[in-house]
């Protein structure tokens, strides 16, 4: 699994590739709980590139909202395709997660959504 970050305006883009199974999940927390712990409230996650997601990397991201919402904080998610779609729709997760298309769509949204 490959995990890059950028900041847009106010948002921390988290791009995900890869697989986010049992062994990788851990280094997606990880490095969002350093994140979140720099101080970041706002976060989109492009999983364009992921190709699959295991019950651990959706708690991983569970965990990491629940964060977020102590703090005021929230995350987005877009580029849910194929098998990784239907992990979140099967899970209910698609419900839990703000879901775009693509990264500028949603950033769009997001700074519309905040003035």
């Amino acid at each position: 699994m490959e995990i890059n970050t950028r900041r847009e305006k106010d948002v921390v883009i988290v791009t995900v590739k890869g697989r986010m199974g049992e062994v990788s999940a851990p280094e997606f927390e990880k490095r969002m709980n350093e994140l979140i712990n720099d101080g970041e409230t706002k976060f989109l996650i492009d999983l364009e590139g992921l190709e699959y997601i295991s019950s651990a990397g959706l708690r991983g991201l569970l965990a990491a909202a629940k964060i977020l919402k102590e703090r005021n904080g929230r995350i987005f998610l877009s580029g849910l395709m194929g098998a990784v779609k239907d992990v979140f729709e099967v899970s209910q997760f698609i419900s839990i997660f703000s879901t775009f298309e693509t990264v500028d769509s949603a950033l769009s949204e997001i700074w519309l959504l905040n003035g």
